[in-house]
C-alpha cells in the first residue's frame, strides 16, 4: 500500500466514523422517542465504483402495516368498551341497581305482597310507588341513551374534523418525502413523521397504504375507499341536533361512499370512527328496542280485563302511556312502538296526589287515565268486598306467564315480563362481557406487533453503546495508521 493510498484510506475511515458518530448520538437522543426509527450506516457503492458510507433508515413496511391495522382494532374495541360502560353506568353499574329489570322485580314483590293482604291500603300505596318508580327508570334510561347518541354524534363530528387535519399535514409531509426522494435528499426525518400521522389516522379510521415511486404514498380506507391521494378526499358529516327513538343518524361519507359500522361485541370496527357509528346506530337503537317493548310488555301485564265475559278489549290499568285516548287499543307484539319507554306512566286514576285511589287496583273498572270511564265490565269487586284479591292474583300471574314480544329485538319472544326485562340486561352484560374480552386481546396483539417493530426499527441503548465501542476503536486504528504515515513521511524527509 503507497503512502498515499493509506493516506486515502484513513480519511476514509475518518469519515465514515465521523457520520456513523453522528448517526449513533441522534439514536441516543431520540431512545425514548417512539415516533423515531434507528439510523444506521450502510456501505454502497457510488457510480465511479468507490464505497461510500450512506447514513439509511431502519424499516419494515409489513410490520408497519400490521401495526396500522392492529392500532385500528385496538382504537375500535377500546370504544366500544367505553360506550358500553358508559351504558352501564346508566343502569347502576355492575349491580345495575337503577336498571327497569330491578324495579320490575320490585314491582312484583309489592303486589304479590298485596294480593297477600288486599285489605292493606298501605300496600296499595306501595304498589302504585313502585310502578312509578318502573316508569321514571324506562323514561329515564330511554332519554338517557338518546341522548348518549347525540353527545356520540357530536364526537364523530370532532373526529372526522381532527382526521382532515391530520390528513393536511400528512399531505404536507408526505410532499416533502416525494420531493426529497426525487431530489436525493436526506428524507428520513419527513419519513418519521409521516409513519406517526398514519398511526394516528390509523385509530381514527382503518387504512391501507401503498406506496409509489419516489416514496409517495396513497391511503385506502379498510373497505378500499380512497382517501388520500396526492391530496385528502372529501369527508362529510352533519351532527343531528336531537334524537330520539326513531332518529336515524346521519351517515359518515368518504369520498362519496358512507362508511359501514361495526358489529358484534367483538367488534369488526376498524377505528374509533365505525366503532363510534356501530354504538349509535346498532348497539343503542338495539337496547331501545328493548326497553320499548319492556314498557309495551308491562302495560299488556297490568291491563284491566273485561271481567263480563263479553271479550272485550283490555284497558290500560296500572300502567297507560302519555298519549293515550279514549279507545286506543293496546298495542300488540307486531310492531315495535318506538318510543314507548319515554311514554309509558301509571295511570292517574290510582295516583293518591292527582285524586286517584291506589286501592282501585285491587277492584278494576276505573277511569282510564281520566279520558274515559272502564265500566262496570271491567270491575271485578263489584260488593267492594276488603278481602278481594282475583284481579291481584291474576296481574301476578300475567308477570310470570310469557307473552309474545317482537322479533326485531334480539330477545326471545315468548317469555315472561320479568324474564324479558332480565335477558335484556343479560344482553347488555353479553355485549359487554365479549368486548372485554376482545379489548384484552387486540391489546394485546397491538403490544406484540409494537415491540416487534421496535426491536426492528427503534433504538436500543446497549445495542448503540457496543458501537460506540467499535467507533472508538476504528477511530483508534485509524488514528495508528495515520501516525505510522506520518512517521514515514517523516523519516524520508530525514533521509533526503
Amino acid at each position: 500500500m503507497s503512502l498515499s493510498s493509506a493516506i486515502t484510506t484513513a480519511q476514509t475511515i475518518f469519515s465514515n466514523t465521523g457520520l456513523q458518530s453522528a448517526a449513533l448520538s441522534t439514536n441516543i437522543a431520540n431512545a425514548s422517542n417512539p415516533d423515531y426509527s434507528r439510523r444506521v450506516g450502510v456501505l454502497t457503492l457510488d457510480s465511479n465504483g468507490a464505497q461510500v458510507l450512506k447514513i439509511e433508515r431502519a424499516a419494515d413496511n409489513g410490520l408497519l402495516k400490521q401495526s396500522m391495522s392492529a392500532t385500528a382494532e385496538s382504537s375500535a374495541q377500546t370504544t366500544i368498551e367505553q360506550k358500553l360502560t358508559d351504558i352501564r353506568t346508566l343502569l347502576g353499574g355492575n349491580d345495575y341497581e337503577t336498571a327497569p329489570s330491578t324495579y320490575i322485580t320490585k314491582l312484583r314483590d309489592d303486589v304479590q305482597a298485596y294480593a297477600t293482604k288486599p285489605n292493606e291500603s298501605t300496600l296499595a300505596s306501595t304498589v302504585v310507588s313502585s310502578a312509578q318508580d318502573v316508569a321514571n327508570s324506562l323514561n329515564s334510561v330511554s332519554q338517557e341513551i338518546q341522548g348518549m347518541r347525540g353527545t356520540i354524534d357530536q364526537e364523530i363530528n370532532n373526529q372526522v374534523e381532527e382526521l382532515n387535519n391530520l390528513l393536511k399535514q400528512f399531505q404536507t409531509v408526505n410532499d416533502a418525502v416525494r420531493q426529497g426522494t426525487a431530489n436525493g435528499a436526506d428524507v428520513n426525518n419527513e419519513l418519521d413523521a409521516r409513519d406517526s400521522y398514519l398511526r394516528q389516522i390509523s385509530e381514527i379510521i382503518g387504512i391501507r397504504s401503498f406506496t409509489r415511486d419516489n416514496n409517495e404514498m396513497v391511503l385506502y380506507t379498510e373497505d378500499g375507499t380512497m382517501l388520500f391521494d396526492r391530496s385528502p378526499r372529501e369527508i362529510l358529516f352533519t351532527p343531528t341536533p336531537a334524537y330520539g327513538a326513531s332518529t336515524e343518524g346521519n351517515p359518515l361519507i368518504v369520498d362519496g361512499a358512507a362508511m359501514e359500522a361495526g358489529s358484534s361485541g367483538n367488534s369488526t370496527a376498524k377505528g374509533s370512527l365505525a366503532a363510534l357509528l356501530q354504538v349509535r346506530d346498532s348497539i343503542i337503537p338495539s337496547y331501545q328496542d328493548q326497553l320499548d317493548e319492556t314498557a309495551r310488555g308491562l302495560v299488556k301485564s297490568f291491563a284491566q280485563v273485561d271481567q263480563s265475559g263479553a271479550g272485550l278489549d283490555d284497558l290500560p290499568g296500572l300502567f297507560t302511556w302519555n298519549g293515550y285516548a279514549a279507545g286506543d287499543t293496546i298495542p300488540d307484539e307486531t310492531e315495535i312502538q318506538e318510543g314507548f319507554a319515554a311514554l309509558i306512566k301509571v295511570n292517574d286514576a290510582l295516583i293518591k296526589t292527582k285524586d286517584g285511589d291506589p286501592t282501585l287496583l285491587r277492584d278494576g273498572g276505573y277511569d282510564v287515565d281520566d279520558l274515559g270511564v272502564a265500566s262496570t265490565d271491567y270491575l271485578g269487586n263489584a260488593d267492594d268486598d276488603a278481602s278481594y284479591s282475583d284481579i291481584l292474583d291474576g296481574l301476578v300471574t300475567a308477570m310470570s306467564e310469557d307473552q309474545t314480544f317482537n322479533e326485531d329485538a334480539y330477545l326471545d319472544t315468548e317469555i315472561s315480563i320479568i324474564g324479558y326485562a332480565n335477558a335484556s340486561i343479560g344482553w347488555l352484560e353479553q355485549l359487554v362481557s365479549e368486548s372485554a374480552t376482545a379489548k384484552e386481546n387486540k391489546d394485546a396483539q397491538l403490544t406484540r406487533i409494537t415491540e416487534a417493530l421496535s426491536n426492528t426499527t427503534g433504538v436500543s441503548l446497549d445495542e448503540e453503546m457496543s458501537l460506540m465501542l467499535d467507533l472508538e476503536q476504528s477511530y483508534k486504528a485509524s488514528s495508528k495508521l495515520v501516525s505510522a504515515v506520518d512517521e514515514m513521511i517523516k523519516s524520508l524527509l530525514d533521509a533526503v
